[in-house]
């Protein structure tokens, strides 16, 4: 079973492709012209094992919002696309990664009902251009259109970049569990019946 993915998204804010691959080996190219961005997705991916290829530009020049949200968006779409049904899948994934002096957990349901909880020491030092605030609005897009309940919660962390590394690597795992084949299941995991 392929579950793999491209998605492209063209606006007059930005032009962005996605490919993806939950099954890869941690490869990641990526780049969105936003170095510290990349450098998290970079971390999402290796500590997830996807594949991810990222192909993003946008108005920069105007700041980094709409081109972050809208990766934010497309990448909901490649591993919604990815994950089809969600057949046969964990469904439900959790992870706590320190950095530094930050611990970060994150828990994720593949439930198509998208919600997002997202707390973050109000503390945090060294605030850049990429700060924990943007990171939220892409974790807001990604669960959207990726139709899953996400909640990020660090524990403690005073550091930015430690902090948002955390979450990151912590999105990775917390997702590479939920995503994993369960042979129990054939269709959804759900009293339901489907998702």
């Amino acid at each position: 079973m392929s579950r793999q993915s491209e998605v492209s998204r063209l606006t007059k804010e930005t032009r962005i492709t996605i490919r993806l691959n939950l099954d890869g080996q941690g490869k990641a190219e990526i780049s969105t012209g936003i170095p510290f961005f990349d450098h998290m997705l970079t971390a999402f991916t290796v500590h997830g094992f996807f594949d991810l290829g990222i192909s993003a530009t946008g108005d920069l020049d105007v700041d980094f919002h709409h081109t972050v949200e809208d990766t934010g968006l497309v990448l909901g779409q490649a591993i919604q696309q990815a994950l089809s049904e969600k057949e046969g899948i964990q469904r439900f994934g959790d992870a706590s990664v320190p950095m530094d002096e930050s611990l970060s957990r994150v828990t994720i349901d593949l439930s198509n009902r998208p919600y997002l909880v997202y707390n973050i020491p109000d503390n945090l030092k060294s605030r850049g251009p990429f700060d924990a605030y943007l990171a939220r609005e892409f974790f807001q897009a990604v669960c959207v259109k990726g139709g899953f309940n996400l909640h990020m919660n660090t524990l403690y962390g005073e550091n930015e970049h430690h902090v948002l590394e955390s979450i990151f690597k912590a999105f990775g795992r917390s997702l590479h569990a939920a995503t994993r084949p369960i042979s129990q299941v054939s269709g959804a995991l759900s009293t339901k019946g489907c998702l």
